[in-house]
């Protein structure tokens, strides 16, 4: 209101001028009253500023006419310019040079030198190439008095401009402020218009959808693109986990993203049901700048707005990150919290039919991974499932048995079983007969048969369910050898029709761990104690092993030799290898925080990684053989685990097996050495994915500065490379290795290695 009152009287006093110095010549005021007339026989608002620009060009005899409107939305002043077919927009604040002061004060300027005037900006000019003389600038007012953008003239083509051209330019811009408001009141009303058709394509675009991947990412796709962000990310709420969870990558593979539903910006506009606009996110306290090191992206504006279903529940949120041009405003508020509203149903819609996917999905997977077979039947005892194992149990296709009754199969020698499935059909009772016999194409298998009623929810009979668990004699055989041996190896062993001694040649990542101070840690203990330990601490790593695919070679003491990649190869085995050693040292870490609560000491393990191409095979003689792995590569294996002691590390790899690795981890090369009994220098690599911020804070800064240390290191930059070394334990005090360098750093600037010193180091010991 301040700014209207300070405009009116602006304008008035303009006008004033303009009557009594009749600085309006007859001639002109032709143009005038034909001025409304011209401009209104167009369209659109680039033809208005066109022929705008050539009335003021020809009437003031300017060599340059640029018209500016003010845009409301982001505070600017911005004038569109043809190239060719494209248009494109110049936009300045409403508070730089003459034009913006003239915007500002609603009153004109007459610049006879601009080097003089404190509001030029001759930086344009450089920008441009153009010279600037003088200028002529008036705002554009509205018959309220209102001003909705100026007119700047640059360079009177003869002389300086004069009061005559100010007040027949002033003159101009009144008659033609009637036209250019009318104009963009119509280019507003036809954009609002597209964004509402836009809208409701887009929104019923998303309903359509059932698959919860896809009604994500295009909910994410079409939030980001509506308005102008560089992303989005729409989060909905998991109750049971009390997470907040996306789904990335529908295409390629569904990925998830999930965290506690109380953290971050998005936790607390999921918790408080009120939209967050965030302007400079570095700025507030609740944003979370991790996440911006860990991607390299960097977060400039975030508008974050709670995902209500139509009972007033919120079910999720969706966060859009750094709009084009500016922070995002209330109109982008409230466009997505309408978006969002309108969505919710298809997103719940589609979280439901996913749940019932997944449940789907999950009780088949249980029925095909089941090492039992199991047969459904309906009440008329017709067969409606038959799992994998039952289809191998029956000897039979899946084609042979569904929907076909089930006394074709239970006859015969098999009619029992017939007498059972009736029979739990009446009592509706299971019925338990172990190791019986069932006969299939000739052939005997030995099983316990369980039947089952089948009910619904509302204890309605569905019919009946058959589980057969094959116990004959080859599966008693394999169950017994696989204790003493990997179960991989043991069926292969068993399933093979040649010659069981032997051996072959493979590409393999073998894994070497062994506890450390067990010789001290066995003295405590005695005998009981430590079988009761080593019992204990094997079972959890020979789980983490196999859980990966993983074959356990064998025990050597406390030590473990597993290997990847044998019998069977996956494709993936380095990956594999690194994973579930991870997994031993977090699982290592969680064991130790029990025995520490029970007043026992912690265990300390390392593992050495290395992949290469080794002998496997069954090493003995009839009698007596072991199944084993030889070579290099697990020699090197071996010496990595050693060399752990030496590097206060717990995981090594060699190059072999970071070179092949897929996946992402926290890895930093810690040397090139020599190990014992090899003259070649081989690249070592420490992983430390098993630590937390607690157990190794500052990491990814750490693995930075140490890498700069180590190169600064093998240029024998000694103080350089010490005083980074520092810096990682500034970071870091427990950075053990960090302290080994600095140590390494004064012997050899002591004793200076020669020009020729490549950097390696040669291990002296296993």
């Amino acid at each position: 209101m301040q700014k209207s009152r300070q405009k009116k009287p602006a304008k008035k006093k303009i006008v004033k001028q303009v009557n009594s110095e009749s600085l309006v010549k007859p001639g002109q005021a032709e143009m005038l009253l034909n001025v409304v007339k011209t401009l209104a026989s167009f369209d659109s608002l680039k033809e208005v500023f066109d022929e705008f620009v050539d009335m003021l060009s020809e009437a003031a005899q300017a060599d340059r006419v640029t018209i500016f409107l003010h845009d409301k939305e982001t505070g600017e002043l911005y004038s569109r310019i043809a190239q060719g077919d494209l248009e494109r927009e110049i936009r300045i604040l409403t508070t730089v040079g003459v034009a913006g002061h003239v915007f500002t004060t609603a009153e004109s300027m007459l610049v006879h030198d601009v080097s003089k005037n404190r509001y030029f900006d001759p930086s344009v000019d450089k920008g441009t190439g153009y010279t600037t003389r003088n200028i002529l600038c008036v705002p554009i007012m509205t018959s309220k008095g209102d001003t909705i953008g100026v007119a700047q003239l640059l360079n009177k083509k003869k002389g300086k401009f004069t009061r005559n051209d100010l007040g027949l330019v002033e003159a101009l811009t009144t008659q033609a402020a009637v036209v250019i408001q009318s104009i963009l009141l119509v280019e507003q009303m036809e954009k609002s218009h597209e964004k509402e058709m836009e809208f409701f394509n887009v929104v019923s675009d998303v309903m359509s959808e059932i698959d919860l991947g896809a009604v994500l990412n295009k909910v994410m796709a079409e939030a980001t693109r509506m308005l102008n962000a560089d992303r989005g990310t729409l989060f909905l709420n998991d109750e049971k986990g009390n997470e907040l969870f996306s789904i990335i990558g529908a295409e390629l593979g569904k990925q998830e993203i999930r965290f506690p539903n109380h953290l971050g910006i998005a936790g607390t506009v999921f918790q408080s049901g009120r939209t967050v606009n965030i302007p400079h996110a570095y700025a507030d306290l609740r944003f979370n700048p991790s996440f911006d090191k860990k991607t390299g992206f960097f977060t400039r504006s975030i508008l974050c707005a709670p995902v209500v279903n139509k009972k007033g529940k919120t079910i999720g949120v969706t966060q859009v990150l750094n709009k084009h041009g500016g922070p995002f405003t209330d109109e982008d508020a409230a466009r997505l919290k309408a978006f969002t509203a309108q969505v919710a149903i298809a997103m719940e819609n589609a979280k439901l039919f996913d749940d019932i996917q997944n449940m789907r999905n999950y009780s088949e997977g249980i029925l095909k991974s089941m090492a039992s077979g199991v047969i459904t039947l309906n009440g008329e005892e017709m067969v409606i499932t038959c799992n994998d194992a039952g289809l191998k149990i029956m000897k039979i296709y899946s084609d042979a048995i569904v929907d076909k009754k089930a006394e074709q199969f239970f006859a015969g020698s098999n009619e029992w079983v017939m007498d059972r499935i009736r029979k739990v059909a009446e009592t509706k009772t299971s019925d338990i007969t172990m190791d019986a016999e069932l006969e299939f194409n000739g052939e005997t298998v030995s099983v316990n048969l369980t039947v089952l009623p089948l009910t619904s929810v509302e204890d309605k009979t569905l019919g009946t369910m058959i589980m057969m668990e094959d116990i004959s004699n080859e599966k008693r055989m394999k169950s017994t050898m696989s204790r003493y041996m990997d179960a991989g190896l043991a069926e292969q062993l068993m399933d093979s029709k040649e010659e069981i001694l032997g051996g072959k040649s493979t590409v393999a990542t073998v894994l070497f761990s062994d506890i450390r101070g067990f010789t001290p840690l066995t003295e405590e203990l005695g005998a009981q104690g430590t079988v009761s330990l080593l019992n204990e601490y094997f079972t959890i790593m020979v789980d983490c092993i196999q859980q990966e695919g993983g074959m356990l070679d064998k025990f050597i003491g406390d030590a473990i030799m597993a290997a990847f990649g044998i019998p069977l190869a996956h494709g993936d085995d380095e990956d594999r290898a690194m994973r579930a050693a991870i997994s031993m040292l977090t699982q290592l870490n969680a064991w130790n925080v029990e025995r520490i609560a029970h007043g026992r000491k912690p265990v300390k393990m390392g593992i050495g990684l290395n992949t290469d191409k080794i002998v496997s095979g069954n090493i003995g003689s009839p009698k007596r053989m072991d199944y084993t792995l030889i070579g290099d590569g697990v020699n090197l294996a071996s010496r990595l685990e050693s060399a752990c002691k030496q590097y206060s590390a717990q995981i090594l790899i060699s190059e072999n097996t970071f070179a092949k690795l897929r996946g992402t981890y926290s890895i930093r090369e810690i040397d090139r050495v020599v190990v014992k009994g090899k003259t070649e220098p081989v690249a070592v690599y420490e992983v430390l994915d098993y630590h937390s911020d607690e157990t190794f804070p500052n990491m990814m800064e750490v693995v930075g500065y140490f890498k700069s240390g180590v190169k600064k290191y093998r240029q024998q930059k000694w103080e350089s490379a010490m005083d980074t070394f520092k810096e990682c334990l500034s970071l870091n005090p427990d950075d053990r290795l960090s302290e080994i360098y600095i140590d390494r750093c004064k012997i050899l600037k002591k004793k200076s290695p020669g020009d020729d010193w490549d950097g390696v180091w040669v291990m002296k010991s296993k």
